[in-house]
């Protein structure tokens, strides 16, 4: 909970007016692609190898180490506002996003145990939100000084996490492998290769591994484009002299938090969606209403319109998003978990990194509205893997 409060709080911090920033340096849409595809290509290349290191080695170390190298990348950014410089943060956060995926997901399971988990994350959801709420406010006063000033006060947060985290992480339960393995290339590669066949032998997993591909194609326009389809596409309402473009991204945000909040406490009350049957019939929910909002705000031209329909997508964005880790990590053994969580992790990279210079060029010959339109398409054949998973039923892998 600690964790998920300060990671969420340092995250909108800088969030809030990361999009902000890089529009008002001057990136291009391609440009913004591109900081995206260096991210991913970053994700793709270490997800694996520090997963696999997460599971031979230490699940805390891999999350501590992680969150340092996560801050210094942040404070790179806000420090040099140039995109050779904003290119080169996307990978050294990547490399510190990759030993924090996958290793925190299985460090939880393995601590509280995997009939706690979804109960935790939504919990943990709910912290989140009001923890971004505190941040939202306060990101916006500094950005109004200095755009890139959250972005290095929220990496330094993040590596004040890690020294923290040192002191008062726990970690009882995790075993690894005996000593004189621990650094044999061939028990990494064989780790690997359980989580492989693991995940070629159960069907469900193949579906959500394909899940996950759809998850990052159509994630990487949103991302990248939504600042811009705001600030060049609509203008914005002025509350008087003194207003500046930035407290609408608070606003958006700050209704965004509350908006999740308030939904995921209804999901965890009435929708008892740690029963895997009504966590898939909620995500097919969410997924529909999502692209429908993605439409909505693509193709309106009314700019009250296009604020609701991208806060009311971006909240079911954010409900679903709990219920669908711990349906994947349920699913999946504990002694190859970080790793076949990593290899998701991966997966989704591979989707961003394709999406992303495709949705650039989309932006850049016809128009960002275009790819939006692009992102509804890429974001509809979820629904459908769900509900294949919902027709098969099958236990989870753990218990096999």
């Amino acid at each position: 909970m600690i964790i998920a409060a300060v990671t969420a709080f340092f995250f909108t911090f800088m969030g809030t007016i990361s999009g902000v920033y890089r529009v008002s340096v001057g990136l291009t849409p391609m440009q913004l692609v591109l900081v995206g595809t260096a991210l991913e290509l970053s994700v793709f290349i270490f997800e694996i190898p520090t997963g696999i290191v997460a599971d031979l080695r230490s699940r805390r170390l891999s999350i501590i180490i992680g969150y340092a190298i996560w801050g210094l990348g942040f404070i790179l950014e806000g420090s040099f506002p140039f995109f050779g410089t904003i290119l080169l943060a996307q990978v050294v956060w990547g490399l510190g996003y990759t030993f924090t995926s996958g290793a925190q997901d299985a460090w939880l399971a393995d601590e509280i145990g995997e009939e706690n988990l979804t109960l935790t994350y939504l919990r943990a959801t709910q912290i989140s939100q009001i923890a971004s709420l505190v941040a939202i406010g306060l990101s916006v006063y500094i950005a109004t000084f200095n755009r890139g000033l959250p972005l290095i006060i929220g990496g330094i947060g993040l590596a004040g996490l890690s020294l923290f985290l040192i002191v008062f992480m726990p970690e009882t339960r995790f075993r690894p492998v005996a000593r004189a393995e621990r650094e044999s290339w061939r028990k990494m590669w064989g780790t690997f290769k359980d989580g492989y066949d693991v995940v070629r032998g159960a069907p469900i997993l193949l579906i959500i591994f394909t899940i996950e591909v759809f998850i990052g194609l159509h994630s990487e326009g949103i991302d990248r484009f939504w600042e811009a389809h705001l600030l060049r596409n609509f203008t914005l309402p002025s509350f008087g002299d003194g207003w500046d473009t930035v407290y609408w991204f608070g606003i958006i945000s700050i209704v965004t938090m509350i908006g999740t909040l308030i939904m995921t406490e209804f999901v965890k009350r009435r929708l008892k969606v740690d029963q895997e049957n009504n966590a898939l019939n909620a995500m097919m929910a969410f997924i529909t209403l999502t692209v429908a909002g993605v439409m909505l705000f693509a193709l309106t031209s009314n700019v009250t319109v296009a604020l609701g329909a991208f806060m009311a997508l971006a909240v079911f964005r954010g409900t679903i998003g709990p219920i669908h880790a711990a349906w994947v990590n349920k699913k999946v053994p504990s002694e190859v978990k970080a790793t076949v969580l990593s290899m998701l992790g991966q997966t989704n990279a591979v989707g961003q990194i394709i999406s992303g210079p495709l949705m650039g060029v989309v932006a850049t010959v016809w128009s960002v509205r275009a790819a939006f339109v692009a992102v509804a398409a890429l974001l509809a054949p979820i629904v459908p893997l769900y509900v294949r998973a919902k027709s098969q039923q099958t236990p989870d892998l753990r218990q096999q």
